[in-house]
């Protein structure tokens, strides 16, 4: 930047919003003599004071107040720029595609804005999966992550760190004996019809929401077939069999001829980000890595 370092640029933009030294030198990490001295320095480059300051107080000048009129916006679109060529550079730059099946979660819905701001140069899609073939387009590489259950045994895939873990409910129709029941067990599903998921979902994938059999070994009766989210959602409305969900997917899923009952004796949906290991690349770290920090900080 001609005549003036950025280091002086953002002791002047952050004492004009904090007017005090104090909270820009903590802002910035920096002494307050520090920030005294880089403040010194750009006056003496522009030729005029641009803050008043007395034992009680610190205000902008007529000086100051024009010249952060006309150097803040400058200066914003300055960084932009730098930014946008780092993310260029890095490889961040570009088209990110993102699966998901069913309704994209709360944690998705919390790392998708916060994503966009951060890599404005990335172009994300989000494409709904099926439930009979979760991972297949990361195998063919329609997409480029996938925000899915586990567990996962592929080793072609890689899943990130967990980002949710959450208890399960029944989908029953409305009208099935269970929709009034404030919780049943696993072990009552062996009175269920369970639809089936449809291949070539992994079957240890397809039966985390449609078990074969009891935690006791009790087989559970088989019903139809379902490709998709809403074709078992469909099969459950008209009673011809049920499946079971994450607890979120119910606050998502309001329905009047569907009813989610807790289900107690089976482990905790556990939720990941998931990719091909040959297609790994700065985009994909970037977004796991914003999906964990959006994820923790939500209060528990």
């Amino acid at each position: 930047m001609t005549g003036v370092e950025r280091d002086e640029m953002e002791v002047f933009l952050t004492l004009s919003k904090e007017l005090h030294f104090g909270r820009t030198a903590k802002s910035l990490y920096l002494s307050q003599g520090r920030v005294s001295q880089l403040l010194r320095t750009l006056e003496d480059r522009i030729g005029g004071r641009l803050f008043e300051r007395t034992s009680r107080r610190v205000s902008l000048t007529d000086l100051g107040e024009r010249f952060l009129a006309e150097a803040a916006p400058a200066y914003e679109r300055l960084n932009a720029a730098f930014e946008s060529a780092r993310d260029r550079a890095r490889g961040l730059d570009g088209c990110l595609r993102l699966g998901f099946v069913g309704a994209a979660d709360a944690g998705l819905l919390h790392t998708v804005p916060l994503f966009g701001e951060r890599y404005p140069g990335c172009d994300l899609e989000m494409h709904e999966l099926t439930l009979s073939d979760p991972f297949g387009p990361l195998h063919r590489g329609d997409i480029d992550l996938a925000f899915a259950c586990l567990p996962l045994n592929d080793p072609e895939l890689t899943a990130g760190p967990v980002l949710a873990s959450v208890p399960v409910v029944l989908g029953v129709s409305s009208a099935h004996p269970f929709a009034t029941r404030e919780g049943i067990s696993a072990e009552d599903l062996a009175e269920c019809r369970m639809i089936d998921i449809d291949e070539p979902a992994p079957r240890e994938w397809r039966e985390r929401s449609s078990p074969r059999e009891t935690p006791g070994g009790r087989p559970i009766p088989r019903g139809p077939v379902a490709r998709t989210q809403q074709e078992a959602l469909s099969q459950i409305a008209t009673n011809r069999g049920v499946m079971v969900f994450c607890s979120n997917f119910s606050l998502q899923t309001r329905r009047d001829d569907i009813a989610f009952v807790p289900l107690s004796g089976l482990p905790d949906s556990r939720y990941s980000l998931v990719w091909h290991r040959d297609r790994a690349n700065a985009l994909v770290r970037a977004f796991v890595d914003t999906a964990h920090e959006a994820v923790s900080a939500q209060p528990a």
